[in-house]
């Protein structure tokens, strides 16, 4: 049966990257009830200040954003998000939302049942320990882009921003032969960097002059990864790739 008729498919192989995962595991991963559902573009998924929805989301395709607003309105954009990402799993112990998620383009996702999840990582070592380091791993992206924001200067803060996307876009199989689809607006770009979407523009073209990146459109490749990694001063090391290790 292929992936497009068993879409909880994803969530083993999110799962299954974070921890080993038995046979049973897997099985009760499938049997977990859910809906799929789809979203425009600007869709809020999460509300700051709701409490829990009954269902989980996890993204089948597209992207997705968390981010928050200042009582001026401004906005600070903390992580994007992309295929196999699950998007409120603090929902399955947290009361309240404290930030918006945020559709950043038109996502598919499937909705899993909130108690039925949350019964499974109690009752389910694996699954509990996988959900754990999976968020472990949010906590080190986050602890990451206040280092970005916070010390990096805007050619750097925009380099690590596309050096990001683009080794997690490999770990997801999201990557199409070393071109990336990178769906973010310049104004966006700004909001996740500290920047004005002039600064960002500049930045942008001053990497492409440079010979570090090449933009089509809504596409970038890189014309040399070592070179804009050592601009970017980015590791992979906070992504935590190495999960998958015990897997091969």
């Amino acid at each position: 049966m292929p992936d497009h008729d068993r879409p909880l498919l994803r969530l083993v192989r999110k799962l299954g990257s974070r921890v080993q995962l038995d046979a049973t595991d897997v099985d009760a991963i499938l049997a977990l009830p859910y809906i799929r559902r789809t979203v425009e573009a600007a869709t809020y998924i999460v509300r700051e200040g709701e409490p829990p929805k009954a269902r989980c989301s996890l993204v089948l395709s597209g992207y997705a954003f968390r981010q928050k607003l200042t009582v001026q309105g401004t906005r600070q954009i903390v992580s994007f998000h992309m295929a196999g990402d699950l998007l409120d799993l603090q929902h399955l112990f947290l009361k309240r939302a404290d930030h918006n998620v945020q559709a950043l383009t038109r996502v598919e996702s499937v909705e899993i049942e909130r108690e039925a999840l949350r019964a499974l990582a109690l009752e389910r070592p694996s699954i509990g320990e996988a959900m754990w380091v999976d968020a472990l791993i949010d906590a080190s992206i986050f602890r990451e882009w206040v280092m970005n924001v916070g010390r990096r200067d805007a050619r750097s803060r925009i380099a690590h921003l596309i050096c990001e996307f683009a080794a997690r876009m490999d770990a997801a199989g999201l990557s199409n032969g070393g071109r990336y689809e990178l769906p973010i607006t310049q104004e966006q770009i700004g909001d996740a960097t500290g920047l004005t979407s002039v600064h960002v523009n500049r930045t942008l073209r001053s990497l492409a002059a440079d010979g570090l990146v090449h933009r089509d459109k809504r596409y970038l490749t890189f014309s040399d990864r070592d070179r804009i990694q050592a601009v970017a001063d980015f590791s992979t090391l906070y992504l935590h790739l190495d999960q998958t290790e015990q897997l091969t």
